[in-house]
């Protein structure tokens, strides 16, 4: 694999339970790259996403994510490979009682963060890379959706990911949101953290263009247009 390539899927056959899914998978995704994965609900994007965080095994072909060979990966080695990406979700997944920094603080002390100074440089950096520095004390009730999505990266980025997954990350937001959202997360792409969004808003893809991978007809296209 290139120095410089994060993902690489060849030949791989991708299935959900005995249900062949997506067949003859290939993909590389570079460091720093940034890449919208589009296709209908049922063709195969969330079972993509699965096999690059080890929710799912490769039955054929090849694969490796972050270093990692998904062939050899063992069942106790995936938290090793899911703290190199972060991954953020349509719904927010935040802790409703607690305050964006104990949200962040939660997520630190669970992969392993023990130093209280270390934990908190890294909460302030990550939020000033999301421009939320200032709502650190603040509930998640408190914010808007657009704030609390920025947190959800903010708390993706806090293990330094080599990608982030961002699974419909704007599908609760309003169209000027969601452009905001893509944007900070094309910067970070820029910074050398590789994405791959997944989403439905075409909109968003006109606006702001990108290279495109689909999911139809159980084969992945790679660098489609709209």
């Amino acid at each position: 694999m290139a120095e410089n390539t994060v993902i690489r899927l060849k030949n791989v056959d991708i299935y959900q339970q005995k249900h062949l899914v997506l067949s003859h998978v290939n993909m590389d995704i570079a460091k720093g790259e940034f890449i919208y994965l589009i296709g209908q609900s049922g063709t195969g994007k969330s079972s993509l996403l699965k096999i690059i965080y080890g929710d799912l095994y490769i039955a054929n072909g090849e694969g490796m994510i972050a270093g990692f060979d998904l062939k050899k990966l063992h069942e106790n080695e995936v938290p090793f490979l899911r703290r190199k990406l972060g991954i953020v979700f349509q719904d927010f997944h935040l802790l409703n009682d607690r305050t964006v920094e104990k949200n962040l603080e939660f997520a630190l002390k669970a992969t392993g963060w023990t130093e209280k100074g270390m934990i908190q440089s890294r909460m302030l950096d990550v939020l000033e890379k999301v421009g939320l520095r200032s709502k650190l004390k603040k509930m998640p009730h408190e914010l808007s959706g657009g704030e609390q999505q920025r947190v959800v990266i903010a708390r993706a980025l806090l293990n330094n990911p080599e990608i982030i997954l961002a699974d419909e990350p704007t599908g609760n937001l309003d169209p000027s949101t969601s452009e905001e959202i893509v944007l900070l997360l094309r910067d970070i792409a820029a910074s050398g953290t590789s994405v791959l969004m997944a989403t439905h808003d075409y909109q968003i893809i006109q606006n702001l263009p990108a290279r495109i991978i689909k999911t139809s007809d159980g084969a992945l296209h790679d660098n489609v247009s709209l």
